[in-house]
């Protein structure tokens, strides 16, 4: 089940999801302030924020605004009574990732939860972060401070594989495999290429992110999630 953090101000509401979402066995954490629903999401990770536009102390899409330049990357389901479509391409562009006009349906609710946490999910495994630096499984790319860093494919394999078994010693021959697979690679070309790779990274802004080990290999330095 989920941890859910809902932040309206309306009390009924409020009391109404929170019971019922607790029905299903969910984890539901309440706010009925933008600056409560904030500390809830910086001191107790969640799996999805539910945010009312209207409350009462910052505009909703202020608040969406807020959590993700705090980089919180959960999904944001918006709840409003508001019917315009110029409010809700405001709560999209601002971070938002669904929103649901009042009055629903518990089950609409629940689905429409489900399929962004699902969807959360799927993008989550598709990366990999390590402090400011992220891998993209799916693209073959790598970002830092949210900039692409331009790898060569030989480039990219090392690094993925080095960040796959991140503070694990790797030695040359294992690496030589991944990339020649029929063994024809010379060892020292690894060298060279782990050199230029350390190189774009450490100019790029990670300190120390592959340390060699004389004698063994190399090995990613940072932990990962």
């Amino acid at each position: 089940m989920y941890k859910i953090l809902i932040i309206e101000d309306d009390v009924i509401l409020n009391h109404h999801l929170k019971v019922q979402l607790n029905s299903d066995g969910h984890n539901v954490l309440s706010a009925k302030t933008a600056e409560e629903g904030i500390y809830f999401l910086k001191d107790h990770p969640c799996d999805i924020a539910i945010i009312d536009l209207g409350l009462p102390d910052m505009d909703g899409v202020e608040l969406v605004t807020k959590v993700r330049s705090l980089k919180i990357s959960i999904p944001i389901l918006i709840l409003t009574a508001r019917s315009n479509w110029e409010e809700k391409v405001r709560a999209l562009d601002a971070g938002a990732d669904d929103y649901l006009v009042k009055p629903f349906q518990k089950e609409e609710l629940i689905a429409r939860m489900n399929a962004l946490i699902r969807r959360h999910n799927r993008i989550a495994q598709s990366t990999i972060h390590a402090e400011n630096m992220e891998l993209n499984l799916l693209q073959k790319k790598l970002f830092i401070f949210e900039e692409e860093i331009e790898l060569t494919a030989f480039e990219y394999d090392i690094l993925e594989f080095l960040v796959r078994h991140s503070c694990q010693v790797k030695s040359k021959f294992e690496i030589l495999d991944l990339i020649y697979q029929d063994q024809s690679g010379d060892p020292n070309t690894i060298e060279v290429m782990v050199s230029r790779l350390r190189k774009k990274l450490t100019t790029a802004g990670i300190s120390n992110p592959i340390e060699t080990i004389r004698g063994q290999g190399y090995m990613f330095n940072l932990q990962t999630t």
